[in-house]
């Protein structure tokens, strides 16, 4: 019996689709569903948008989706499914399509890979000070005849890593930090001391973990109860010398409490995510030594936006089959998950 191939409208950033979906990608697509790769929409306003919603049974969404309200899917008649090419949900799928019984996917586990891995990165680089010594080697060409006396508190060997929050980016650090002489701790409230060790980290509560890391990496979901999680109090915690690793949002931390800390040069920080998201223009943080400030970059990325695609594809490939979603948001766990 032929694969049944469900009318899937594409909801997005109209730039976005040529990034996400590949040759590859939209061949892989069109096989599945019955999909217009030519039509795009960033809303449901207007004649050939809404003509399209009217047949759509799964919309695949992606960064820059239309808000999925009551009014839309009254529009809607047929929309049954919502597979999301990106991470969290929350900005566009609204408590009606719960009521109605939609059905949700989200790319969120493929997407916290390449964090994961930048944090990693980023854990390992910032304690052997490659960003200070890349700076002073810059400005005096010469290597430092006491490098050895003047940074012999750098290198990775048992050096205590905190993780703050055992999301799925948080879960998959501790992981990839296996492989070297290290020694995670983890802070989540819902997280039991038993499965902290199964992980492969010793549970602590946030202070201790402030207390006694050489690296701090946040990886909470922005709550209202996570909101400046990171103040000033929890800073000066934290030893001289350590680095705070922020790839999950900007909320998380009191801003002007880490500016002051930096511009003091007490911490180091590798800083991914800011409230506001681009920091003024006369922000320290983009001249810091001790601060490696990034667009937002460390989830997909390039060819990684592919990787979401066929995550998304694949899900869609499942409902067609009329299996369940491998990926699948609930409702139920939106109240403590990004």
């Amino acid at each position: 019996m032929a694969l049944r191939r469900p009318r899937t409208l594409l909801a997005m950033d109209p730039g976005l689709r040529p990034r996400l979906l590949d040759d590859g990608c939209a061949r892989r697509l069109r096989e599945v569903t019955g999909v217009d790769l030519e039509l795009v929409v960033d809303s449901f306003a207007g004649p050939r948008a809404a003509a399209a919603l009217a047949e759509t049974e799964v919309l695949l969404t992606s960064w820059g989706a239309p808000v999925i309200d009551a009014r839309a899917l009254a529009a809607a008649p047929r929309l049954k499914a919502v597979v999301h090419a990106a991470g969290s949900v929350k900005p566009f799928v609204t408590d009606a399509c719960w009521d109605r019984g939609i059905v949700v996917s989200s790319a969120a586990p493929v997407n916290a890979l390449p964090v994961a891995e930048y944090t990693v990165a980023m854990v390992l680089l910032s304690n052997k000070r490659v960003l200070r010594l890349r700076e002073e080697y810059r400005s005096t060409r010469a290597v430092p005849h006491d490098l050895h006396l003047r940074y012999g508190h750098a290198g990775n060997y048992r050096r205590t890593v905190g993780i703050v929050g055992a999301s799925r980016i948080g879960r998959r650090v501790i992981e990839l930090l296996r492989p070297y002489d290290l020694e995670p701790v983890v802070y989540d409230p819902y997280l039991s001391e038993d499965r902290a060790e199964e992980l492969g980290a010793r549970a602590v509560g946030l202070d201790e973990l402030c207390r006694i890391s050489d690296v701090v990496s946040l990886h909470a979901p922005a709550l209202p109860e996570t909101r400046s999680m990171i103040d000033r109090r929890r800073l000066a915690l934290m030893r001289d010398g350590a680095t705070l690793i922020n790839t999950a949002r900007g909320s998380l931390v009191d801003g002007d409490a880490l500016t002051d800390e930096l511009t003091a040069g007490r911490l180091h920080a590798v800083i991914d995510v800011t409230e506001p998201e681009v920091p003024p223009a006369d922000s320290p943080l983009y001249d810091l030594p001790n601060v490696l400030l990034t667009p937002h970059i460390a989830g997909s990325l390039g060819n990684e936006l592919h990787r979401m695609a066929d995550c998304a594809i694949e899900e869609i490939a499942r409902y067609a089959a009329g299996l369940p979603f491998a990926h699948p948001v609930r409702r139920e766990d939106l109240d403590h998950t990004a």
